[in-house]
This record gives structure tokens, sequence and C-alpha cells, in this order.
């Protein structure tokens, strides 16, 4: 079978980092993390223009091409949670109610995890800013949201597998620029009269982050392609995939804090907001030890049905 991107995507892949690139700069994105978090709204504006909140043109496929572009710049825009919710009106998701929801804030509605069911409810007053380490988006608490009265709008389980491969694909993409720019400050930092990058332990962080970069890519597109296509696979591609991303993403941004140096850690230098936009993508629907145990629990079922677990 052929997992290549279709030439529509990468068209969609390169109009997507072409947008990101003039209004997602780092400058725009400071400006969003000095104001307290938040969104750039001339960017979602020109999101929505492209027509990336369009279910009929953006698929799990699409959305996970987007979002990794997403994930590249850290771009202060909904568009995770409003692929997820189905809409351009702002839309705070939550996997309990009673937790930290992206763009609560600027939210009008919510979707929460009712039982086995997520409902969409209407928020009478938007939640408050809370402080968030992530200040790339901004975050709040859905506190004592009435749930039960809200509109089913689709199974838990299957709206879990499409956040989980959304949060994957934009994890990738903060790995792989972040790989990037640690590959690109070895080639300059001299030491010893050499660019760093010369050095066997230094070449050897940059080989280990790219291989788990590709194997983020890997199990991101196998889990997209499977939640896209209600394939019998699509909740263990799903979990498959935040276990991998989260674990991996967590080793990439931590070489390339070390191939920074001190640099890596200064306020001044970019790397700490991909950082933390990981930490927070690592944790939301569920941290990798929550879908090991999704993931144990979905082939213990196959394995006393006498399925093949292969």
């Amino acid at each position: 079978m052929d997992f290549e991107l279709s030439s529509d995507q990468l068209a969609l892949r390169d109009a997507a980092r072409d947008l990101l690139d003039r209004l997602a700069s780092p400058e725009r994105v400071r400006k969003v993390v000095d104001a307290g978090g938040g969104y750039d709204a001339d960017l979602w504006r020109a999101m929505v223009e492209q027509g990336w909140t369009d279910p009929e043109f953006v698929g799990v496929v699409e959305a996970a091409v987007l979002l990794e572009e997403v994930g590249r710049h850290v771009a202060p825009a909904p568009f995770l949670s409003q692929w997820l919710a189905g809409t351009d009106e702002i839309t705070a998701i939550a996997w309990d109610v009673n937790a930290p929801a992206l763009y609560a804030p600027s939210a009008s509605a919510a979707i929460v995890r009712h039982g086995d069911v997520m409902r969409r409810v209407r928020l009478a007053t938007a939640p408050p800013r809370e402080a968030a380490m992530d200040r790339t988006r901004e975050l709040g608490w859905l506190r004592d949201v009435d749930v039960a009265d809200g509109t089913e709008v689709a199974t838990a389980e299957g709206f879990l597998d499409r956040a989980t491969v959304a949060f994957s694909a934009e994890l990738l993409g903060v790995a792989a620029r972040a790989m990037e720019m640690a590959v690109d400050y070895a080639k300059v930092r001299e030491q010893f009269g050499k660019p760093i990058g010369s050095f066997q332990a230094i070449k050897h962080r940059c080989a280990d982050m790219l291989v788990d970069v590709e194997g983020m890519r890997s199990v991101v597109y196998w889990a997209a392609w499977c939640v896209g296509a209600d394939h019998a696979d699509a909740a263990i591609a799903a979990s498959s995939a935040k276990v991998w991303c989260a674990d991996a993403s967590k080793r990439v941004l931590a070489s390339a804090l070390q191939v920074h140096g001190g640099v890596g850690f200064t306020w001044e230098h970019d790397l700490h907001l991909y950082l933390k936009r990981a930490q927070l993508d690592q944790v939301s629907f569920g941290d990798a030890a929550f879908h090991r145990d999704r993931l144990a629990t979905l082939l213990r079922r196959r394995v006393e049905a006498g399925e093949s677990v292969i």
C-alpha cells in the first residue's frame, strides 16, 4: 500500500507552510506570548478563509498535514480544537468536566465527555484565562459546566481517536522543527576551532533525533489513515501514535536543548516555545501512560476473542 502523500496533500502542505511563514513568524508568535496567551485573529481568519475548517476539504490525513505545519510554527491559532469541533466558532474541548481546555477563555461553546459520548454545551460566560506554561495558546478551566443537557456530537472513543491523532501530528511538527534548529545551530556554533556538529557526540544526538522524528511521522500518518478510513485498527493506531509521539518528542526536545547549550534555555531563543508547546500536547487527551493502558485493554480484547494482534 502506498502511504505517500498525494499531490493535493503536498500542495496543501506547501500552501500551509507559506501561510504560516507569513502569519506565524517567530515575531508574531512572540507578540501573543508577550500578551500572556490567546490567538492571532489575523492568522485564524486566514486559516478559515483558506478552508481549513471545511470538513469536506479537510479529512483526518489532511488535518494531520496541517497540524504538522502548525506545530512547526507553534502557531497561535485554535485550528486543532476547531477541526475537532467541526466549526469555525471558537469551541473549547476537554476530556472531562472540571478540566483545563484549550481556548476556553475565548469560547462560546465547549465539547466535553459525558459518559460514552461527547456533548456540545453553550457557555453562558467564558472561563477566565489561567496562567499556563505554554503561552502560545490560552487555557481555561471548564468548572461546573452542566454537560448532561448538551447536544451529543460524537462517541467518546471516536472523538478520542481523532483528538489523539491531532495532538500527535502537532507533536511531530514541534519535534521536527526543534531537530532542524539543533542541526542548524550545530553547523555554525564553533568550539575548539570547529563546528560542534563535527564532534561525534553531537552527530549521535542529531542522528537519534532524526530516528525519533521519522518514527513519529510514520506512526502519525498510519494513525491518521486508519482513523480517517474508520479502519478496525483505528483506536490501536491512534493510541500507538500518542505513546510514541509523547515519548519521542520528549527525547527530541531534550537533545535539542543539549545541542544548543546554554542559549537554548534563554527566553530570547525560540526553543523554549517548542518545549512548552510539546509538554502540553504530550498530556492532552491522555498522556503516554493513559494510552499504554488503553492499548493493553484493546489488545487484550482481541486476544480474548481469538483474534490476531499482529
